[in-house]
């Protein structure tokens, strides 16, 4: 069976920093794949782009450039947050203030974003909240290990449910088991 939309699909792959020889920054292996709805917009586009019309065995090599990936850095997206925000009864958690440490915030609207540490000055904390990704180029090798028909459930709720494989349930009523 052919990766296409709505099917669900598992890979392992080893994800590399700018070129085939570049750092290894991820690795997914048989006991732990990336399984998946496809076509659902859960990845970026281009990488699906590059898994369509594969079959299980079919081994995969393509690179993505930063614009088809996270995109660019984006110099708004680093910004100097004031201290204060980081006092916990007016003291400084120095096991949060490190740098290069990310940090789950929230926006003025609610919304939740990772910030990564930058630079700790006596006023302010420079963060990075672009994606830890952006700015670079991304290399995947790997292969597909299954693909199946999706079944009503993960068609309707546009997602594989956690802890699925790409084989299926194993359960007689896997719905209602797993959070969604």
């Amino acid at each position: 069976m052919a990766i296409s939309e709505n099917k669900v699909v598992s890979i392992i792959y080893q994800l590399r920093k700018d070129n085939q020889q570049g750092e290894v920054v991820e690795e997914l292996t048989k006991d732990k794949p990336l399984t998946f709805l496809f076509g659902r917009g859960n990845l970026l586009p281009k990488f699906e782009e590059n898994l369509d019309g594969l079959k299980e065995g079919d081994a995969f090599t393509f690179g993505l450039n930063s614009e088809e990936a996270y995109g660019p850095v984006q110099e708004n997206a680093i910004v100097d947050v004031p201290i204060d925000v980081f006092r916990i009864e007016g003291e400084l958690d120095d096991n949060l203030l490190k740098l290069g440490n990310t940090i789950p915030m929230l926006d003025r609207e609610g919304n939740r974003l990772n910030g990564t540490v930058k630079e700790i000055g006596e006023e302010a904390v420079k963060m990075d909240f672009n994606h830890p990704m952006a700015g670079t180029n991304l290399y995947f090798s790997g292969e597909v290990t299954c693909v199946r028909e999706a079944n009503s459930d993960e068609l309707e709720h546009g997602h594989v449910h956690d802890g699925e494989s790409c084989e299926g349930c194993d359960k007689d009523d896997c719905h209602g088991k797993h959070e969604h």
